[in-house]
């Protein structure tokens, strides 16, 4: 084991491990302060091997790595790579591939949603983590060697793991399950954040047409700002502070300043100049012209008890097959699935469909009952019932 702090000791590193079948890697980072998540360390292991490469040392240059993640003779397993991927999309606009996501294999393999790493290295790999630097500044330097070793921790295990997930899914028939998943995480699209979507993220429960149309123009504004900056979107503006000014609609900077949550010469800023032209360009605007709200509508009384049965169908299934309910269905899908049957839902194409999607619709139309048999809910064709 060792620190990684030059560019020799990299490059070295890297040519080792390419010969590997795999790697195992995880990343420390620091998000509180910034808009990007600020890289501050990268763990990475083989069979052999396993390393710390600080990202903060001087001079550093991570393009040897980079490359190695871009390696398609090598598997990089990760665990709950969502995050880490986004990190090297931002710095390099590179995915790692191809991708093994330890969560999601355990959830293919029935160990429940979104299972912890914690909890897999203590039923796969007879270990338990060190908690106490779980919390930590990352990019302060020296690093102690308790942190170090907390680090490395998360790529170590994770070799045990991998080995015991792969096999369960090569026994099972199941690694095409998992390798729709990767091909999600392994889309760029997925790691896009487009400011003109950034009002998604809001609660917005007005129906007004003007409120929501401002909410969202002031929302994407927010998100270039924030991404310009690089700092919290919430320390642009909070999310209450963006709805009342979209309530309010202020109409001079007095009125702007006036605004909980803002200071009273915010509205002579650059930015409060800039909120008040956004909100004057809305609100001239004709009603025809704003954006629709299009509202979730609930499932109607004849749907509910076809939901019901849905979700018994669901929970019954994933016991059967020993896999997360997550991965299969939401209860928005379910919802939908009630109301239409040509849903589009995971759960209606793949294996998704010869799992459950299928079943569902037989019994939505009949084809299937439920029984209970010495106890336990099972299924049954309604014709053997006839």
């Amino acid at each position: 084991m060792s620190v990684i702090t030059t560019n020799d000791q990299l490059a070295a590193l890297c040519q080792r491990l390419e010969k590997s079948e795999y790697i195992t890697v995880d990343t420390e980072f620091l998000r509180d302060k910034t808009y990007y998540s600020k890289l501050c360390l990268i763990q990475v292991a083989n069979e052999e091997e396993y390393h710390a490469i600080d990202t903060l040392a001087p001079n550093i240059n991570l393009d040897p790595f980079y490359g190695l993640l871009q390696n398609e003779n090598i598997l990089k397993i990760f665990h709950a790579s969502r995050q880490d991927i986004e990190i090297f999309v931002n710095e390099k606009g590179i995915i790692p591939t191809p991708l093994f996501d330890s969560q999601v294999a355990a959830m293919v393999c029935g160990y429940g949603d979104s299972i912890g790493y914690e909890k897999l290295v203590s039923s796969m790999a007879n270990a338990t983590l060190d908690k106490s630097t779980r919390i930590t500044d990352w990019s302060r330097r020296p690093l102690s060697q308790r942190q170090i070793d907390y680090a490395l921790g998360d790529v170590t295990h994770l070799r045990t793991i991998y080995k015991n997930l792969d096999k369960q899914l090569k026994e099972n028939n199941r690694l095409h399950w998992l390798n729709e998943e990767m091909a999600e995480l392994s889309d760029p699209e997925t790691f896009i954040v487009r400011p003109e979507d950034a009002w998604k993220r809001l609660k917005i429960r007005n129906g007004n047409r003007l409120f929501n149309a401002i909410a969202r123009k002031l929302a994407e504004w927010r998100e270039y700002e924030a991404q310009e900056k690089n700092i919290p979107r919430n320390r642009v503006m909070r999310d209450e502070v963006l709805l009342e000014i979209s309530a309010v609609r202020p109409e001079h900077a007095n009125a702007l300043g006036s605004i909980r949550g803002l200071s009273p010469q915010f509205g002579q800023s650059k930015a409060g100049l800039k909120v008040l032209n956004t909100v004057k360009e809305v609100v001239a605007l004709p009603l025809e012209s704003l954006p629709k709200i299009s509202r979730k509508q609930p499932p109607s009384q004849n749907t509910d008890p076809i939901v019901e049965l849905l979700k018994v169908l669901l929970k019954l299934v994933c016991q059967n097959e020993n896999v997360a309910p997550k991965l299969i269905a939401s209860m928005d899908d379910l919802e939908q699935l009630a109301e239409n049957d040509n849903a589009n839902i995971k759960a209606m194409s793949g294996w998704r469909y010869d799992l459950f999607g299928c079943h569902a619709l037989d019994v939505k139309h009949g084809k299937l009952a439920f029984t209970i048999k010495n106890g336990d809910v099972t299924l049954i064709p309604v014709e053997v019932i006839l």
